[in-house]
């Protein structure tokens, strides 16, 4: 076992530049440079620096470990590995930790998959200083984790193998984006943009456009493990459909009461009003009776004149999700009220070409399907030998 100031000769935070986005110069890191668990280069900020002299020393390079040390936690210990592309030259910024490992002790590869595991996520959290708006974790105490460090050669055999497994896990989720993309082109392609509606289509409100538009329970009822009913709330809900993952249950005396009030049916919209995913909508494919939380609200579209997947798609379009939340006010939790529901506008092309439309993503559907399937099976490969490998 060896401690991570052991492994690590330099451990710290980027440089503090105040960024734009589009003022040019050399690229500066961000939170968001390493979302979802990559280096995204689309995703940094600029300053309009074109002078690396006071610089140099904040400069990536190649096997350089990037971690979240500052963000909602769920995202604390995130880590990614960075990569040089040619001649780049990345400055490295505020609110994410820069450790260079020493070679000699820990590869930086086998570092990344090591921050990837559940053990690790467990021993950060321990770390953890909670606050309103967002968590963190002192780079002294960051450096007082033990770690297991194998020989280098074993090491290597633990690269070999993960490096196998991951690219078809992400070879997978890329598929699954593309289709994901097709369906937003296909969107745009037959109703255009629905904020500044060039093929003219009517506006109604979604009040007009819905027979019940409310939300779940506002009171947090004691859920558990198993039960008769599925307790949904925001954390359960994405565009790509429900996430299960640690879903809780409630038992009828809990259920009933809510549900006559609030009833998400087969084909209904869902759509997250309260929190950090605020905006999201999905269609609900589930025939059983769940119980929501208020954070998500039931938006039962009157199915003569207004299709569930075109409904989910507008709201999910990126321009229509831009203008709703621009459109919440200033205020520090992200919310919206069911009077502010009721008075969005959206674009009511004719019924036919709407199920034209969700036609189209049905199909689409179907290949997302298989690909997912095949994407759980590597994943439980990839999750067994992480266990296997680092417990």
């Amino acid at each position: 076992m060896r401690t991570i100031e052991e492994c690590f000769y330099q451990i710290r935070n980027g440089v503090n530049i105040k960024q734009g986005t589009v003022d040019g110069g050399y690229p500066i890191t961000r939170i968001e440079t390493i979302a979802n668990d990559k280096f995204n280069r689309d995703r940094m900020g600029y300053a309009g620096i074109t002078d690396l002299e006071k610089y140099e020393s904040y400069v990536l390079e190649d096997g350089d470990l990037l971690m979240s040390h500052i963000n909602s936690i769920q995202y604390l210990g995130r880590t990614v590995l960075y990569k040089k592309h040619g001649k780049e030259k990345i400055i490295h910024g505020m609110n994410l930790l820069r450790l260079k490992a020493r070679r000699d002790i820990i590869r930086p590869e086998y570092a990344k998959y090591y921050f990837y595991s559940r053990t690790f996520k467990e021993k950060i959290e321990r770390i953890t200083k909670k606050s309103v708006n967002q968590a963190s974790f002192a780079v002294a105490d960051l450096k007082k984790i033990k770690i297991c460090v194998p020989d280098l050669s074993i090491q290597d055999r633990v690269i070999d193998i993960l490096d196998r497994v991951n690219p078809v896990i992400e070879e997978r989720q890329q598929e699954l984006e593309k289709l994901d993309e097709l369906i937003k082109a296909r969107f745009i392609e037959m109703f255009g943009d629905p904020v500044s509606n060039p093929l003219g289509w009517k506006k109604k409100t979604l009040k007009e456009v819905c027979i019940k538009l409310n939300d779940g329970t506002h009171f947090s009822p004691e859920s558990f493990d198993t039960g008769e009913y599925k307790y949904v709330t925001a954390k359960n809900i994405k565009i790509s459909g429900f996430d299960f993952t640690n879903i809780t249950y409630v038992p009828e005396e809990v259920h009933r009461p809510i549900y006559e009030r609030c009833n998400p049916e087969l084909g209904d919209v869902l759509y997250i009003k309260d929190g950090v995913t605020t905006g999201i909508a999905m269609v609900n494919t589930l025939e059983e009776e769940f119980t929501l939380l208020s954070s998500v609200a039931l938006l039962k579209q009157d199915r003569r004149i207004m299709n569930g997947h075109f409904l989910a798609a507008l709201l999910n379009n990126e321009n229509m999700y831009t203008d709703i939340r621009s459109n919440m006010g200033g205020a520090a939790i992200t919310r919206l009220t069911i009077a502010k529901l009721n008075t969005i506008k959206v674009i009511l092309p004719p019924i036919e070409l709407q199920e034209q439309f969700a036609a189209f993503v049905t199909q689409t559907d179907k290949s997302k399907v298989a690909i997912q399937k095949s994407l759980e099976k590597t994943q439980l490969l990839f999750d067994s030998l992480m266990q296997k490998y680092f417990g």
